[in-house]
């Protein structure tokens, strides 16, 4: 059973959606840690580090979440995880902004999947199985 991370990064509150993840991840048979909202990039890697995780799910929907990913990955890398997939989606960015855009500059940052506002997280977790061969 693979372990995966999730949360809410930054000064994000928004709590429905993380357990709705966690639902359905579980349903799919994964080890799901979730660290819940207001999480910081160190609580995701902290968490992921603990408990051998192979990826890191990050949800924000507040608008900040490029301000709050920025230099994730270094973080990982830096902290032992250079192999670990990250994942971010919900409403990553401020206003109304071309997705294929927005998409571009997080997989720059290091994001191996980015998705936008209203995917469903089936779509989600069949790029998840793929990402880490299941």
């Amino acid at each position: 059973m693979k372990t995966v991370v999730i949360g809410v990064i930054g000064a994000d509150v928004h709590a429905v959606g993380n357990k709705i993840i966690e639902h359905v991840l579980t349903e799919h048979g994964y080890n799901v840690i979730n660290i819940g909202v207001l999480s910081s990039q160190e609580d995701f890697i902290n968490a992921a580090i603990e408990t051998d995780a192979s990826a890191i799910l990050v949800s924000s929907l507040y608008g900040h979440g490029e301000m709050d990913c920025q230099y994730m990955r270094e973080n990982c890398e830096e902290a032992g995880l250079a192999n670990i997939k990250l994942y971010v989606g919900g409403n990553i960015v401020v206003g109304k902004q071309d997705f294929k855009a927005v998409e571009q500059r997080f997989k720059k940052m290091g994001f191996d999947r980015v998705y936008p506002p209203g995917i469903s997280i089936e779509d989600a977790v069949a790029d998840l199985q793929e990402d880490l061969g299941e």
